[in-house]
């Protein structure tokens, strides 16, 4: 299966175990910057780790400080291997671009259509530099 996404924010090609959210997200105290784990109790995907995997988010929560943890993640090398949003989050995407300004190797953000989030549960997905995804293997 393959499928050409939109780039959001160009960035290093990634690979990795697809972790599918089935709900929206806080990054501000609902994802560790020094794990890469889901904090939040609340979260369906709780105690699950974002970091080195392509993490398909079916929409953020709130906060400004998104960016500041997503580029915390980026500096402690716990980013997901790539971002798969189904629209683009600005305040979210916002700390690829500043990691990026800082110096720091940033993964892909790409949008695809939600409803296909599922396909990929569960293998491991390759993002292309062009954006295509594919499943591994």
């Amino acid at each position: 299966m393959s499928a050409a996404p939109e780039i959001l924010v160009p960035g290093r090609t990634g690979q990795g175990e697809a972790l599918v959210l089935t709900a929206p997200i806080s990054f501000w105290g609902g994802v560790d910057p020094k794990t890469g784990r889901i904090a939040d109790v609340r979260h369906p995907q709780h105690g699950e780790i974002i970091s080195g995997r392509v993490l398909f988010l079916p929409g953020t929560i709130g906060s400004s400080s998104a960016s500041a943890v997503l580029m915390e993640l980026v500096h402690n090398g716990r980013a997901p291997a790539a971002l798969v949003l189904h629209e683009p989050d600005a305040i979210l995407l916002l700390g690829l671009i500043v990691a990026r300004e800082m110096g720091w190797e940033t993964p892909i953000a790409v949008q695809l259509a939600r409803n296909v989030f599922e396909t990929y549960r569960g293998s491991t997905v390759n993002v292309a530099g062009d954006g295509a995804l594919t499943i591994a293997g």
